[in-house]
């Protein structure tokens, strides 16, 4: 049963408080899904700075985030780096097949886990998760496999607020934010 955004359901603030790990798809979830071509044929992506933030205060509490895309990018490694995202799954389908490893890796099970994702072939972790969010602008079928819908569109600060229901959901929102006031 999807719970749309806003207010955040009691029950999402439950299953925030137990993520320790956090996954994301790349095209849609931290871009708003276009795709620029230039007259060389490389590919340009919209980011926004907003997600980057969120992402950076997930790991200042020990948070880590993955990506996992089934199309690889030039443009993905250099925003990755940026964000300080401890590890980049590119080019994989289906995704769920890198789950285990990813669970071996970081200590976690399933459960612990939010996967954001906006398009069908995020299906096969959306069911597979303890936290499966889809951005505002998710297909339908995303939606429905959703525990929580973002009020923020992919590429517009929708990592932002999901990292944000999980750092207050783990009591540390507060704290993060007023190491800014001290600078």
């Amino acid at each position: 049963m999807t719970e749309t955004s806003g207010m955040v359901p009691l029950k999402v603030k439950e299953k925030a408080g137990r993520v320790g790990l956090l996954l994301l798809d790349v095209d849609g979830v931290l871009t708003d899904g276009r795709i620029i071509y230039d007259s060389g044929g490389r590919d340009s992506k919209f980011f926004d700075v907003h997600d980057g933030m969120g992402v950076h205060l997930l790991k200042k509490a020990d948070i880590p985030t993955v990506l996992i895309t089934a199309k690889g990018s030039r443009a993905i490694k250099p925003r990755a780096r940026d964000m300080r995202v401890d590890a980049v799954y590119a080019d994989v389908s289906p995704k769920s097949s890198v789950l285990e490893k990813i669970l071996s890796k970081y200590g976690r099970s399933a459960d612990e886990v939010c996967f954001v994702g906006d398009d069908l072939v995020d299906l096969c972790l959306m069911r597979r998760v303890g936290l499966p969010v889809a951005v505002a602008n998710a297909c339908e079928e995303i939606k429905r496999a959703a525990a929580y819908v973002t009020s923020r569109y992919g590429g517009r600060g929708a990592v932002r607020e999901v990292a944000e229901i999980i750092l207050k959901a783990h009591g540390r929102w507060d704290e993060l934010v007023g190491k800014y006031y001290d600078m």
